[in-house]
């Protein structure tokens, strides 16, 4: 499964981001999967920040970004997003999207349950 992230660039703090992860491969409908997005800042730690899964649509965000961020599908459109608001400097981050074949993965934030990535997107908050 290949996958792609998107939506990424330079905000100001406070500012908002949709970020979009897609598949260019035949056949594949993400809907099937559960999906995890992760980012990995300089010097730091990767975190998961948010997971959905695919059955039941059950949901997954970090401390650190919940309230702010909003995981998402639009099954019309084979597409998971995620949405970014009141974002702050220590988001900036590359953020990329993952997918489970596990339907039901009760890990959400953990990247080793995850089969497949795509490459990254960059996350910029400054003013």
């Amino acid at each position: 499964v290949q996958l792609q992230a998107s939506g990424g660039g330079l905000v100001q703090p406070g500012g908002s981001l949709r970020l979009s992860c897609a598949t260019s491969t035949s056949g594949v409908t993400l809907d099937r999967y559960s999906i995890g997005w992760f980012r990995q800042a300089p010097g730091k730690e990767g975190e998961g920040v948010s997971g959905i899964t695919a059955t039941h649509g059950r949901t997954y965000y970090a401390d650190s970004v919940k309230g702010r961020f909003t995981i998402s599908r639009d099954n019309d459109n084979n597409m998971v997003y995620l949405q970014m608001n009141s974002l702050k400097p220590e988001d900036t981050a590359v953020y990329y999207c993952a997918t489970s074949v596990l339907k039901g993965l009760l890990r959400l934030w953990a990247d080793d349950e995850y089969d497949y990535w795509g490459q990254g997107t960059q996350v910029t908050v400054s003013s």
